[in-house]
């Protein structure tokens, strides 16, 4: 029976936990302040947990085996589950990283983009003996119901693409194998031949900021009297940002491709391509990218992310549509199209506003070499600062098989 380890306290998190504590061995953790403690408090005063799925009379009843903040739980665990934002991947690696023991797989969701530099910088040595599946998003559009005790799963993709870095003593397919069994029939994973793939084909990193920027790029400052829906709100506009962006990305998958013929980006999807890919049984009308998000049943009622002020509702602009798809998306694909020579118009535009919005500085006179880049997954970040070093990193050559700097 599969052990596994789930790193996160929120939405993704309980569903995850309740779905597989009912066939397997689960540990949940979480790092953060009392969380841990307040959630097993919780799942025992309701004598387990229930996810239902929208739309159906199904539901899973479970509990966890173990709610916990200690690091060392890794130590029994085969799988380890990211479902915690991006932001605070770095915090789980470093806490797991003395305990964790050869073999264990690490299946991020999402990786977002840059996992893999992180994974490696953090791991070091033991980066080889570990696995890595880098996923491009989460299996299900999901939210907690009552903390700790109900979550309900709006929607289940129908397939989720990873790129798989095995252990040394593991395949590729022996890591599918394990983590489909996991996740059930569905979604199918898809296996991306690198994790530059992933991190290119981040969908967050599109969606988030791109929609944030549409609808509040010229905001007049007043509270709305209610909080406008996020994706059924998305106007032609709105859409035109998106494709925007995702045009600016099948550039620097030409560029990639330039360097090396052998290089395969063909998993990179654009942005109305993964969305028919994630989401075609519950579009009503996918005629357009605008008409495809706006009549998606799995986005029903999801709103912006909103504060009250002034007797209504004003954006929140440090919510992780900006302070983690920004940092952890845009700047990586701006950093590698800068590497490249590529120009990207559209990235530059929604990134110089959401810099802004974020009180940071990535992007500086058209370069990625702002005070704060540190704090970002772009490739300048970890000292990759020249094509040559990049392709180095990624080892691009003729005979080139890339695992992005974690390759056997």
């Amino acid at each position: 029976m599969a052990s596994v380890l789930v790193c996160g306290g929120g939405n993704a998190a309980q569903v995850v936990s309740c779905l597989f504590a009912s066939r397997y061995k689960v540990t949940a953790i979480s790092l953060y302040a009392d969380e841990a403690e307040r959630w097993d408090k919780a799942v025992k005063e309701a004598k387990g947990m229930t996810c239902n799925f929208q739309g159906t009379n199904k539901a899973v009843n479970s509990m966890p085996d173990l709610i916990t903040k200690d690091p060392s739980a890794v130590k029994n665990c085969d799988v380890v589950l990211f479902t915690v934002p991006s932001s605070f991947h770095e915090q789980y690696f470093r806490a797991l990283e003395p305990f964790v023991q050869k073999g264990t797989i690490f299946a991020v969701m999402p990786a977002r983009s840059g996992c893999d530099f992180l994974f490696k910088k953090v791991m070091g040595e033991k980066a080889d003996t570990l696995g890595l599946a880098a996923f491009e998003t989460l299996p299900w559009a999901c939210r907690f119901n009552d903390w700790g005790k109900t979550a309900t799963v709006l929607g289940t993709k129908e397939s989720i693409s990873a790129a798989v870095v095995p252990p040394l003593t593991k395949s590729k397919l022996d890591v599918i194998l394990k983590l489909q069994g996991l996740l059930g029939v569905e979604p199918k994973i898809v296996e991306c031949p690198n994790v530059m793939s992933i991190s290119l084909g981040n969908p967050g990193q599109v969606i988030h900021p791109g929609v944030t920027y549409g609808k509040w790029h010229s905001w007049d400052g007043k509270p709305l009297p209610q909080k406008p829906l996020f994706y059924h709100g998305v106007d032609t506009q709105t859409a035109d940002v998106l494709e925007g962006i995702s045009g600016d990305i099948t550039a620097i998958c030409k560029a990639l491709k330039t360097l090396d013929p052998n290089f395969d980006c063909s998993e990179v999807k654009t942005i109305m391509e993964w969305y028919m890919a994630s989401y075609s049984t519950s579009i009503a009308d996918g005629s357009t990218l605008q008409k495809a998000m706006s009549t998606n049943s799995a986005y029903e009622g999801l709103c912006h992310p909103m504060k009250e002020s002034g007797g209504g509702y004003v954006p929140d602009f440090q919510f992780r549509y900006l302070s983690e798809d920004v940092p952890t998306g845009l700047c990586f694909s701006r950093g590698v199209a800068e590497l490249l020579n590529v120009k990207t118009p559209t990235i530059d535009k929604v990134l110089t506003w959401a810099q802004g919005k974020l009180s940071k500085e990535f992007l500086k006179d058209g370069k990625m070499n702002g005070k704060d880049i540190k704090d970002t997954r772009a490739p300048q970040a970890f000292g990759v600062t020249s094509k040559d070093m990049l392709c180095s990193f990624l080892r691009i050559k003729k005979e080139a098989t890339c695992c992005a700097g974690i390759c056997k």
